[in-house]
């Protein structure tokens, strides 16, 4: 029979964490995974690569969408269809108002003349 010599090393606790590497390396969660980004330059470029097959209209994926987005965003409100034709009628109402009040600036201007 071979007679086998052990050898046992003991280390006090200050010694041990020094030496012993006690984290659990092999059991770490992966990094996450790195999307994939593109800068404002390949935007653009994509943008106008697929601008004809963007719909016009909709709630997502459309211009109308990105219009209202970015006028958000810039805080630019866009005027809907409603909103334009109340800012023509009051544009048109300024203007009736203007001229009726120069109507009457120059009745008042030829009565003050004719009294003298």
């Amino acid at each position: 029979m071979a007679n086998y010599p052990l050898n046992k090393t003991v280390y006090n606790r200050r010694e041990y964490t020094n030496i012993i590497d006690t984290s659990f390396t092999q059991l770490q969660l992966p990094p996450p995974p790195i999307e994939d980004t593109i800068t404002v330059e390949q935007f653009f470029g994509y943008y106008n690569k697929i601008f004809y097959d963007i719909p016009a209209e909709g709630n997502i994926n459309s211009h109308e969408y990105l219009v209202k987005t970015s006028g958000d965003y810039i805080n630019v409100a866009i005027p809907n269809d409603e909103t334009q034709l109340l800012l023509d009628e009051i544009s048109s109402l300024r203007q009736q108002l203007l001229a009726v009040n120069q109507q009457v600036l120059n009745l008042q201007f030829s009565s003050s003349l004719n009294i003298t």
